[in-house]
């Protein structure tokens, strides 16, 4: 589905022109972009194995295929399908630290060495007992420099993910009615995800009416709350497909919208379009940010909107680089971010929208089909 000896060799041109002579990845977003190797599922608690910290790859700009260093019981247990390259595997009663600093020893000149965002404070630890920590570096950022601009294929793969979220939204958005509870509306978004088609949410969903005090949501103890008529509840969930993410969110209102609401509903609508609009090649990420957060403060409501505009989405549900007002990055052709305004007025109500974006000359365009339209049930 995926080139990966295409990906490999443009990070080895990366690391040429970097003077990067290692790169070393653990199981990620940016090893399985490069390799296939398959992310895990998080656990709330961690899960390990004897010599789990050797997991991962190492790559080098001119030495061919990756090296892949698995514990045993990941390799039987976790590895749905070899990757291309040599494969060493640390049993339980190896010396993992032998092995690793063999492994490292053979792949040549050392002088700077990459590491990966999500690799283990012990392996960075003890990659440096054998190159010298002098020699380290970050290295996430060689790879995600690559990922920012998707090619045809990824669109593809980050629209079925796309699929699968909006199909969940219209099975469980005729839910939102009084005595419904956020935990009830939770489980069925989550259970419809996986009916459609996702291998897991991309980050906990989040089922709420609001962030102060007293509001009713799905990862707090008012989880389990009915709701009233007259409530505004906001959705804010993803879905993951061939290893991609969607990331999405509408609102519904429990019963008969009030004029007020639907004013607000109108002007965040207008900043979506706006950011939308502005999310063009070589506009800068804040400058993008700005354009969407205008209408909302020339509305005077501008303290309500109390995020940015979006961030990169990939096979991270946040990627590099943000539609906020830190990041000047220009954009490029082939970015996709999220466009996700929201207006959040404590003692009123709060409501939001987010599509995910490809930025195009002539604006963003939208991967999403579903509605934009205020729904209410009343």
């Amino acid at each position: 589905m995926f080139d990966y000896g295409e990906r490999q060799r443009r990070l080895a041109e990366r690391m040429e022109a970097e003077d990067v002579d290692v790169l070393f990845l653990a199981p990620s977003a940016d090893l399985e972009y490069l390799t296939g190797v398959e992310r895990q599922i998080p656990n709330f608690g961690e899960a390990s194995y004897p010599n789990g910290w050797v997991t991962g790859a190492f790559f080098t700009p001119n030495a061919g295929p990756p090296v892949f260093v698995f514990p045993r019981m990941f390799a039987a247990f976790d590895l749905h399908e070899d990757p291309e390259g040599e494969i060493v595997i640390v049993n339980e009663t190896d010396d993992g630290f032998a092995a690793f600093e063999r492994i490292s020893r053979g792949l040549g000149s050392t002088t700077i060495v990459a590491v990966g965002d999500r690799v283990w404070a012990e392996t960075t630890l003890n990659l440096g007992r054998v190159v010298g920590f002098d020699r380290l570096r970050t290295g996430s950022t060689l790879v995600n420099e690559l990922r920012r601009v998707k090619t045809p294929e990824e669109l593809e793969a980050m629209q079925r993910a796309i699929r699968t979220v909006e199909q969940a939204m219209a099975a469980v958005a005729p839910l939102v009615v009084p005595g419904a509870t956020m935990a009830q509306l939770a489980e069925t978004t989550e259970h419809e995800l996986r009916a459609a088609g996702s291998r897991t949410t991309s980050f906990t969903t989040h089922i709420f009416t609001g962030l102060g005090d007293g509001e009713l949501d799905s990862t707090t103890e008012t989880a389990h709350k009915s709701m009233p008529e007259g409530t505004s509840v906001m959705f804010d969930f993803g879905g993951v497909v061939d290893g991609y993410c969607s990331d999405f969110g509408r609102t519904i209102y429990c019963g008969e919208p009030p004029d007020d609401y639907r004013e607000a509903y109108e002007i965040m609508l207008a900043a979506y379009e706006a950011g939308r609009a502005a999310a063009a090649p070589g506009t800068k990420a804040a400058d993008v940010n700005a354009a969407c957060r205008a209408p909302i403060e020339a509305a005077g409501i501008g303290e309500h909107f109390r995020h940015r505009m979006g961030h990169g989405v990939g096979m991270d549900v946040h990627e590099r680089p943000f539609l906020s007002e830190e990041d000047d990055t220009p954009l490029e052709a082939g970015m996709t971010f999220t466009d996700e305004p929201s207006i959040i007025i404590p003692g009123r109500f709060s409501l939001r929208i987010e599509n995910i974006l490809v930025c195009e000359e002539g604006g963003g365009r939208i991967l999403n089909d579903y509605p934009t339209a205020l729904v209410a049930n009343s």
